[in-house]
C-alpha cells in the first residue's frame, strides 16, 4: 500500500507519552507540512506556535484544564505543543485551522512521532491570559485558537482504530 495511505489509515492519537522530547529538526518537518494545508482561496489563514518550553507548556495546561473545570494534565505529560489559531477576519479560518491540524497529525505519524488533538484552545486563546500569552510572543491580529496538538513519543496510549461504520460511504453514480 501506499506510504501516506498507510499513514491515513494507521495514525491514532496517543493518551501517554514518555519524557523524551521530539528533536526540534522533526518539529521543524511536521510543522513545515502544516504550512502546506489547503486554505480558502490560498490565504493562509493559520499561525502555529512551537511550544517546547515547559513554563509555558505548563500554563496551556493549566488554562486548558480550567476550561473543562478540573486539574488533571489535558495534555496527557506529552512536553510539547505546536498550538494552531487562525485569523478570524477570513470566512474559511475554522476549515483553515482544521486542516494545518490534520497534516500535522498526519506528518508527525509518517516521522513515528505521536500527536493528540485537545480542544479548548478556543476558549483558552478568547480569555485574558491567553491573550496575554499572545501579546507576550508578540502575535498580533484577530486569532482564534482551533486545538493543541500535543507531540511526543507513545508510552502506550494508543488505541487500536475502531471498525469503520457501515454507510460511511454513499456512491451517487
Amino acid at each position: 500500500m501506499n506510504n501516506t495511505l498507510e499513514v491515513l489509515k494507521t495514525r491514532r492519537s496517543s493518551r501517554k507519552y514518555t519524557d523524551q522530547r521530539v528533536p526540534r529538526d522533526v518539529i521543524e518537518q511536521i510543522v513545515e507540512a502544516g504550512t502546506y494545508a489547503a486554505t480558502g482561496m490560498g490565504r493562509q489563514s493559520p499561525i502555529m506556535i512551537v511550544v517546547d518550553n515547559d513554563e509555558l507548556r505548563d500554563r496551556l495546561s493549566a488554562l486548558n484544564a480550567a476550561v473543562m473545570g478540573s486539574n488533571m494534565d489535558p495534555f496527557y505529560g506529552a512536553k510539547q505543543v505546536i498550538v494552531v489559531l487562525a485569523d478570524r477576519n477570513v470566512a474559511t479560518y475554522v476549515y483553515d485551522g482544521s486542516l494545518v491540524m490534520g497534516n500535522l497529525m498526519n506528518a508527525a505519524e509518517a516521522l513515528g512521532v505521536s500527536s493528540c488533538w485537545i480542544h479548548r484552545a478556543k476558549e483558552v486563546f478568547d480569555s485574558e491570559a491567553g491573550k496575554k500569552i499572545l501579546k507576550d510572543l508578540g502575535i498580533e491580529g484577530d486569532y482564534e485558537g482551533i486545538g493543541n496538538l500535543i507531540i511526543g513519543y507513545d508510552d502506550g496510549g494508543k488505541r487500536p482504530a475502531a471498525p469503520r461504520k457501515e454507510n460511511y460511504v454513499y456512491w451517487a453514480d
